[in-house]
């Protein structure tokens, strides 16, 4: 928070997943968030249960629901001045 007592504003990051298919696999959270996360962090948040809602297993991968990515991305980010 900086000392002006500004609240922090939640960027729209939503325009990052504009016209991907409705899942993202684990593996390329870290292409698509421009390097903001990789797979290993994202394994970290969900084995903590504080992950993205919505994961998905299909064999041995793991993908998230793109709304839901977004979703928990934007309530973890805060906007800086």
């Amino acid at each position: 928070m900086n000392p002006i007592n500004k609240t922090p504003e939640t960027p729209d990051l939503s325009k990052m997943f504009e016209g991907l298919p409705p899942f993202i696999a684990r593996t390329d959270v870290s292409y698509y968030s421009g390097g903001l996360l990789n797979s290993k962090t994202m394994a970290n948040f969900d084995s903590l249960g504080t992950g993205p809602a919505g994961r998905v297993r299909i064999g041995r991968k793991i993908g998230y629901e793109k709304n839901s990515l977004i979703a928990w991305l934007e309530g973890r980010a805060t906007r800086l001045s």
